[in-house]
C-alpha cells in the first residue's frame, strides 16, 4: 500500500492522528482531487478487517469522502507513515490456559464538529488476542455524557 501511494520512503510515525485534532467538512481549504482519496480510504478500510489500530482513523476520514481538503489528505497520509512504522505488528492467537473475556468501550461527546454526534466504539479479546470490535457514529446527539 505505501509503494501504491508512493509513500515507501517516508518517515514512520508513533500514532495515525493527532492527538485532540477535529476534522470538519468546510475547513476553508482548498479541496483535492478525490479519487486518490478515495482509493487511500478504501485501503484502509480494507486493512482494518486485520488493524484494529486503524478503524478509527479510517471511519474518521470516510466521512470526508465526498469532498476532501488539503487537510484531510494530509491526515490520510500520516495514517500512511503510521503504517510504515507497525508493518511487523500482528494479532497473534496462541493456547491460553487462564484466558479470560476482556473488553473495552470508548466514546467521544460530541466529537465531529459538522453535526455534534458522539462516536462509539468497543473491542473484546479471550485470552491472546481480539475476536470482535466495532467502531461507529452515534444516530442522534447526545445530549449528556451520562
Amino acid at each position: 500500500m505505501l509503494k501504491k501511494f508512493s509513500m515507501e520512503n517516508c518517515k514512520s510515525v508513533a500514532t495515525p492522528l493527532v492527538m485532540n485534532e477535529k476534522l470538519h467538512k468546510d475547513n476553508g481549504e482548498p479541496k483535492v482531487e478525490g479519487s486518490t482519496f478515495r482509493s487511500l480510504n478504501g485501503s484502509l478500510l480494507y486493512l482494518t478487517a486485520t488493524r484494529l489500530d486503524l478503524m478509527f482513523s479510517a471511519s474518521l476520514l470516510s466521512r470526508f469522502i465526498q469532498s476532501p481538503s488539503h487537510k484531510q489528505f494530509g491526515v490520510t497520509k500520516r495514517v500512511l507513515r503510521y503504517l510504515k512504522g507497525i508493518a511487523n505488528y500482528g494479532i497473534y492467537y496462541t493456547n491460553v490456559e487462564d484466558a479470560a473475556l476482556v473488553g473495552y468501550s470508548n466514546s467521544d461527546y460530541a466529537g465531529c464538529l459538522d453535526d455534534y454526534k458522539s462516536t462509539s466504539d468497543y473491542v473484546f479479546s479471550f485470552g491472546s488476542g481480539a475476536f470482535t470490535w466495532n467502531l461507529r457514529k452515534q444516530d442522534i446527539v447526545a445530549q449528556s455524557t451520562a
